[in-house]
């Protein structure tokens, strides 16, 4: 089923009953949320286009750091649309113990994220690399926190982060937005969510999807694999194994997101896949290049005469429509996502479809979608051995 101008989706084949998905659906479209209201383009944004203007003169080597859901949705973006970006971007995203490697950017614009403010892991990396005489941009919650207070020490320009959006969820809002718009790319064409709930075929699938993965959770399909056949796209299956991982992941609930590469995975993982334990259930996922490498004829032998004027691209797509094809057979539940163009408007309905779902399989649940309580912790063992 085409879902938009972009998008194609055969969906799970499961026919289940909807009424309650839809009746969720339609009271959170309703009363959107601060996450819902970034996903459309009268979403507020808490810099001014004065600010805007200003750095956007500056043509700088731009350093983002941060972690998890500060920086995910950014590397999904400048990956997913790496063709449209001149602009270089170095991503800290971990704690490394060998940073001489980033130390040296010549006149880095610094976007430092957080909201919080107190991330161990960026802080310790800015301790390093930000310098007072760079240009630096702090995005975190308005609060006492460690990096606001360092920020105006730094006279840098510090950008309210919204309270009401946690890291996972802020790719369409400040986070993920203003470094998208200082990267050249259009930052409205990303917001899709009026045309979504005007899109029959788009929220259709979008239920019957919810629908299907709430029954394959309650029958124990645990493993929410995807098979990603688009280079382009591995930092977009993270954004998302983040997404489904601290939204579900709940009393002794929730489903593991296992991103695997294709065709690679051909040669390792599918054997399991097909033959090993069912608990899994499936996300082909590809974009339809119309450029790719030609096989050479003159190199070929004839035992493989059939690889004539093939491309890369039709290759790949044969090697997924064949996958498919034995996963139907083996009744083995899958859905299929096919880009039709590599676009702002495209990586906006994917953003919005995954979000809509993440939030509406926690809700059937009885999940809160919006916390991660377990994760935090972590962070309060590890301060106390670093005080210790």
């Amino acid at each position: 089923m085409k879902i938009s101008n972009n998008i194609v989706l055969s969906n799970f084949k499961k026919k289940l009953s909807k009424e309650k998905i839809k009746k969720n659906l339609n009271f959170l479209l309703k009363n959107k949320n601060e996450i819902l209201k970034s996903c459309s383009p009268s979403y507020k944004y808490k810099y001014s286009n004065k600010f805007l203007k200003k750095i956007k003169k500056k043509s700088l080597n731009l350093r983002v750091i941060g972690m998890g859901g500060s920086i995910l949705g950014l590397k999904a973006i400048s990956q997913f649309l790496s063709s449209k970006i001149k602009k270089k971007v170095i991503y800290i995203d971990n704690l490394n113990p060998d940073l001489k490697n980033y130390k040296d950017l010549k006149k880095p614009l610094n976007l430092v994220i957080s909201k919080s403010g107190n991330t161990l892991e960026t802080i310790a990396n800015v301790n390093i690399l930000v310098k007072k005489n760079h240009q630096n941009i702090f995005i975190t919650q308005n609060s006492d926190s460690y990096l606001k207070v360092l920020a105006n020490k730094l006279k840098a320009d510090v950008i309210d982060h919204n309270n009401f959006i946690g890291g996972r969820y802020s790719v369409l809002s400040e986070v993920g937005m203003l470094p998208s718009i200082l990267l050249g790319l259009k930052e409205k064409k990303f917001k899709q969510l009026n045309n979504i709930v005007k899109n029959k075929n788009f929220l259709d699938s979008l239920i019957t999807n919810t629908a299907n993965i709430i029954f394959f959770l309650k029958k124990k399909k645990y493993n929410s694999v995807i098979l990603n056949y688009d280079k382009d796209s591995e930092d977009l299956f993270k954004w998302y194994q983040q997404l489904v991982g601290e939204s579900l992941g709940k009393k002794q609930k929730g489903a593991f997101p296992i991103i695997s590469t294709m065709p690679k995975d051909n040669h390792s993982l599918m054997q399991l896949y097909l033959d090993g334990p069912k608990n899994n259930f499936f996300t082909f996922f590809s974009v339809n290049e119309k450029k790719s490498e030609k096989i050479i004829n003159s190199k070929l032998l004839k035992s493989y005469s059939y690889l004539k004027n093939k491309s890369f691209g039709f290759i790949l797509n044969s090697q997924k429509l064949a996958s498919e094809k034995v996963f139907f057979k083996k009744k083995i539940p899958f859905r299929s996502f096919e880009i039709l163009r590599r676009n702002e408007e495209t990586l906006g309905e994917l953003f919005t479809f995954f979000i809509l779902e993440t939030i509406l399989v926690s809700k059937s649940l009885g999940l809160n979608p919006y916390n991660q309580p377990a994760v935090e912790l972590i962070k309060t063992e590890t301060k106390k051995r670093l005080i210790s």
